[in-house]
């Protein structure tokens, strides 16, 4: 078997277990469903999210130490994962292939050559790794200045920082590391007199181009709805995700610009390919010339999929390990070896120091920018309702990765990527929109937090969740709080008998409780008593409804007679009311003037049994703009939402 022939094995073996972690991310029992499938494995083999977690939170969740096999065998082998093992790196290389095939051999070398644009990955690296880390600094060097002497030892060592620095700067080649020195010296001072909350913050954004992310995001929430309940019935119910178009369209651009360049967002935008570039450029084992016997045919360059130029001085962190120049080379020249290529290598990533510090400076300023916008602070959006057990705002953005898991795994669909609701920082993460779905955030579940690779939304037990046992004391996890919206209320507004929204209330006792009130009807004149037969009262006036008030929330009043409280309606004629039981008998005469009431049970929310399911927000009959909708007031990850003492 040729090394290119196991290569296309393992790509397809991988796509499709990536392809069947997607499907059976779903709820049930069934084997094909989350049966202890480790359906983030891939996730937690992707170094980037471990890393850009590990810089945004100081901390690294169990899970992601899996990726620190794939930095070993990187720097044993080179980028491996991006050949081998990347799912959307195998799609990519598929669709080149096809693209390529039938091409002449010039075209294809011109398609596969070296770009400088293939160094804008490593830009994109180092600005997303910079927004991560922008509190790194500040958080390890924050402290309590709580006397002169503390506060000038603190002053005195920054002087003599400053001073090395500037020694250092004195010489061109260690200038600009000068410069970062500085800066970092900058930073920490920054931090030593600030509390972080709007100079220094950080955010993990990796996620937005992280290939691993980015497939599993897109499969789930725009691949696969198209063909549930299609082609294959994978959820109960289909899947609606809205928003998603640009999360399409980012995914299809990326696919089609293969057929101008192979491997497209591998060379140019993929972050976690220059995370591997950067730790495989110098690998123990790699790809390259032996010292003699090259005829510079360039059969090898006409196959190259990363774009590293194996026929002359190779390219090392651009090698993907197609191992394609292997197959091709009819001399036996290339091979994989611990030896760098005869023909000589160049190591160093294509950015340059200044565009380095630039990018820099940008990915670190670029958070606390997008911060005082007040999102995650006195400006929060009350319609940003995070699922249960999600982290507080700023460490939920530390950890998210928007990798749609949590909406993947949702039984009720209720769980939505989010759009500019959220800040520009909290674009694409989960989100409840209870509009959507089956039914709102169902109290058994804590599905979404115990599959969230992060922890962005942390595993919570069912007793945490319902606030029994010994988390009895703090009472159950709430999402937010019901709002009754009086103007588009059937009972508060329009006069209409409805409580659907107190029925389906699953809180016991009920967080949504009714006070009645009778109201007249409008009708289109008086209605006066002729006689009473029983239960029957022979009325005279206007033409009766009577499809519409024998439904057992119309009642009848005797004018002058309020004595007597009004007597439901059983039934309803063209000259008789039939009524449940009859308390006029006697006390009502011919001529008086006969009242039709609608009791109205108009719906009240008691904040302090509320925890923001949306049950009551979906099933709400006022189907456009909800007459009863949730917002995160009074949710319990973030205190100061509270709305209670």
């Amino acid at each position: 078997m040729s090394i290119v022939t196991a290569r296309r094995i393992s790509q397809i073996f991988f796509f499709l277990l990536f392809l069947w972690f997607c499907i059976v991310a779903t709820l049930g029992e069934q084997w094909w469903q989350l049966r202890g499938w480790p359906v983030n494995w891939l996730i937690q083999l992707d170094p980037l999210v471990g890393l850009g977690t590990l810089l945004a939170t100081g901390t690294l969740y169990a899970g992601l130490l899996w990726g620190l096999l794939t930095v070993i065998v990187t720097i044993l082998l080179g980028r491996f994962f991006c050949g081998w093992l990347c799912p959307f790196g195998a799609l990519h290389q598929a669709v080149g292939w096809l693209a390529n095939r039938g091409r002449k051999a010039s075209m294809m070398i011109a398609a596969n050559r070296y770009r400088r644009g293939q160094g804008v990955k490593y830009a994109l690296l180092v600005f997303l790794l910079a927004a991560a880390a922008g509190d790194l600094i500040g958080r390890l060097l924050r402290v309590s200045i709580d006397s002169p002497a503390k506060a000038a030892g603190i002053v005195a060592v920054m002087l003599v920082l400053i001073a090395g620095a500037a020694r250092a700067a004195k010489r061109s080649v260690k200038r600009w590391t000068a410069g970062i020195v500085m800066a970092a010296i900058g930073v920490a001072a920054l931090s030593l007199l600030t509390d972080g909350s709007r100079l220094l913050a950080a955010s993990l954004q990796t996620g937005l181009l992280d290939p691993i992310p980015l497939f599993y995001r897109t499969v789930n929430l725009t691949l696969l709805p198209l063909v549930d309940g299609r082609l294959i019935s994978i959820s109960a119910a289909s899947r609606l995700y809205p928003g998603v178009f640009a999360m399409g369209a980012l995914f299809w651009a990326a696919v089609f610009l293969n057929l101008a360049v192979p491997r497209f967002y591998c060379r140019f935008v993929c972050p976690l390919g220059a995370l591997f570039g950067l730790l495989g450029k110098n690998a123990l084992w790699r790809v390259g010339q032996k010292a003699d016997g090259c005829t510079a045919c360039g059969a090898c360059d006409r196959y190259c999929e990363g774009g590293c130029e194996p026929a002359t001085v190779l390219r090392s962190p651009e090698c993907v390990l197609c191992m394609n120049c292997l197959a091709a080379c009819r001399h036996d020249v290339m091979g994989f070896h611990q030896h760098a290529s005869a023909a000589g290598e160049i190591s160093v990533p294509d950015i340059s120091r200044r565009e380095f510090v630039a990018t820099l400076a940008a990915g670190a300023a670029a958070v606390p920018l997008a911060r005082l916008a007040g999102m995650t602070g006195e400006a929060w959006n009350p319609a940003v309702i995070r699922p249960p057990g999600s982290l507080a705002e700023g460490e939920f953005l530390q950890r998210c990765i928007k990798c749609g898991q949590c909406m993947r795994i949702c039984p009720t669909n209720v769980i939505h990527p989010a759009g500019l609701q959220a800040g520009i920082e909290g674009i694409w993460t989960p989100v409840l929109n209870f509009r959507m779905g089956t039914s709102g955030c169902q109290q058994g579940c804590i599905a979404c937090g115990n599959l969230c690779p992060t922890a962005a939304i942390r595993p919570i037990a069912l007793d945490e969740r319902l606030g029994k046992g010994t988390f009895q004391s703090r009472g159950p996890i709430r999402t937010g709080t019901a709002f009754v919206d009086r103007g588009r209320c059937l009972p508060w507004a329009m006069d209409r008998p409805c409580i659907v929204c107190q029925e389906n209330c699953p809180v016991s006792p009920k967080a949504i409780f009714t006070r009645e009130e009778y109201r007249p009807i409008r009708l289109g004149g008086d209605i006066r008593l002729q006689g009473i037969t029983g239960n029957r009262l022979l009325i005279e006036g206007p033409v009766l409804p009577s499809d519409q008030l024998a439904t057992g929330d119309y009642f009848v009043a005797i004018d002058g007679r309020r004595n007597i409280p009004p007597a439901r309606i059983a039934d309803i004629g063209s000259s008789g009311i039939t009524l449940a039981d009859n308390p006029f008998s006697g006390a009502a005469e011919k001529g008086d003037r006969v009242t039709l009431l609608v009791r109205l049970q108009q719906p009240y929310v008691d904040p302090s049994r509320c925890i923001g399911c949306g049950v009551c927000e979906h099933e709400c009959p006022v189907k456009g703009r909800r007459a009863i909708r949730v917002t995160a007031e009074n949710e319990t990850r973030e205190r100061r939402h509270r709305l209670l003492l």
